[in-house]
């Protein structure tokens, strides 16, 4: 049995009064009666992220009687971005940290939070729902970086990018369409970056809080770079303007 699941209703109920760290708990579509109800609740109470899905896809999972619940827990524990930047600025360190807007790729995700920690990001912070799962294969694709680097959970990452901004981060969005070169952009000071997916790319809810734009040029055939090849570039120019007397 993986000790990363937890299977059934009860024994999800009993993770999540424990206030062990879930990654999401999947739920068989249709699945109705008060004990299920009853799980609902506590996973909204709690802000557990839950979707509901085929039951093909639970028994790809497991075989085990998982009486249509089965509970993923995170190899990482979460944080709290409101405490995260105080304790920043407390330290006397200007704030780097690196937002993913619908980075869904485990390989992806584990290869962003080597960077970001390799760099000295000080945290990243993820959405709630659409983003990759925190597992023991994520962990392994960063190197343990995800076991060092803290990592933040919001439901609402447009309102957690305003308190950003609000908190005096200077709001970066890297996209393709973007007029301004990333190298050409002053990137100093506190300051978030936006990363979305190569799919989607960001969010209008949280592109439109960007104060600055940038795009990496691109001279090959291939349209733009992989997302975490993309964030290696960028966090290391913000990290050189840093670090540069001009």
């Amino acid at each position: 049995m993986r000790k990363d699941i937890i299977y059934g209703i009860r024994p999800v109920m009993e993770a999540v009064e424990a206030g062990r760290e879930i990654d999401r708990v999947f739920m068989r579509n249709g699945l109705r009666g008060p004990l299920a109800q009853s799980l609902l609740n506590l996973l909204r109470q709690n802000e557990v992220p839950f979707q509901f899905v085929p039951e093909v896809k639970l028994n790809r999972i497991s075989r085990i009687n998982h009486q249509g619940v089965i509970a993923m827990i995170s190899a990482i524990t979460w944080q709290d971005t409101a405490q995260i930047i105080p304790g920043i600025y407390e330290s006397g360190e200007t704030p780097l940290i690196l937002v993913l807007d619908g980075i869904t790729d485990v390989r992806n995700f584990g290869a962003v939070a080597r960077t970001a920690e390799c760099a000295g990001v000080h945290a990243l912070v993820v959405p709630s729902s659409g983003s990759a799962m925190t597992g023991p294969d994520a962990v392994k694709t960063s190197a343990g970086a995800l076991h060092t680097i803290p990592v933040c959970r919001t439901q609402s990452l447009p309102e957690t990018v305003k308190f950003l901004k609000d908190s005096g981060l200077k709001i970066v969005a890297a996209t393709e369409k973007a007029d301004l070169l990333y190298h050409e952009a002053d990137l100093r000071g506190p300051a978030a970056l936006i990363m979305g997916s190569e799919e989607k790319g960001i969010s209008p809810g949280v592109m439109e809080q960007a104060d600055i734009r940038v795009r990496i040029p691109v001279f090959g055939s291939i349209g733009s770079l992989n997302v975490s090849a993309a964030a290696s570039v960028l966090v290391y120019e913000m990290i050189r303007q840093r670090f540069s007397k001009v």
